[in-house]
């Protein structure tokens, strides 16, 4: 069976690319007016923690959701209109980190962080509905999947995306009360979404 996605894969790629490279655009370097000494550019780093944190777990986010989007279309071997725009919501979610990134980045230390941290919290729980979307959207067709697949597969695949939602869920509803909590459990989501990519591979072997 010929596969039929290489262009969808090909152009998620080249999105996935440019969204985890718009999150440096976030970094600033100090004036070199305003810096007159080593002592001075150091505490400056330090005062600028929230935002390699941001970086951190946004580049580290949006890797880990392109190496599962790599690894869900090993499975996918057709597609349709439907398949195109699940895809493509994704693909504009994706685009869309950078902006809370930067919000988070400017204000955790405030009195804004639980709203900044909801808003970062929430943008993953619409990403994991999305890439729930794409996974049901092509295995409700078993003949857009790879003609090996079995039924246990499709449902393990469909249990392992399930799974992050009510989690996600949780840190976006605590955002608002505990945000150093949230991003703990967003961390936490990081190593999830690492692991299961592997089972995916497993799946497909």
């Amino acid at each position: 069976m010929e596969k039929e996605t290489v262009r969808i894969e090909n152009f998620s790629d080249a999105v996935f690319a440019i969204a985890i490279t718009l999150l440096v655009l976030d970094l600033h370097a100090p004036e070199t007016s305003t810096i007159k000494n080593g002592t001075e550019l150091l505490s400056f780093l330090k005062g600028e923690w929230t935002s390699y944190l941001a970086f951190t777990l946004s580049f580290f986010s949006i890797f880990i959701m392109w190496v599962n989007h790599h690894k869900i279309f090993k499975q996918i071997y057709s597609r349709n209109t439907a398949i195109m725009f699940a895809n493509g919501l994704i693909l504009f979610l994706v685009t869309a980190v950078s902006y809370p990134t930067a919000l988070l980045a400017r204000f955790f230390e405030g009195e804004a962080s639980n709203i900044a941290v909801a808003i970062y919290t929430g943008i993953f729980v619409l990403i994991n509905l999305s890439y729930n979307l794409l996974w049901y959207t092509a295995s409700s067709n078993k003949k857009l999947l790879r003609p090996e697949i079995t039924n246990s597969a499709i449902k393990k695949i469909r249990n392992n995306y399930l799974y992050g939602l009510p989690t996600y869920l949780i840190a976006f509803g605590i955002s608002f009360q505990y945000p150093t909590a949230a991003l703990v459990i967003s961390m936490a989501l990081l190593i999830f979404w690492a692991v299961s990519s592997g089972k995916i591979k497993m799946i497909q072997e």
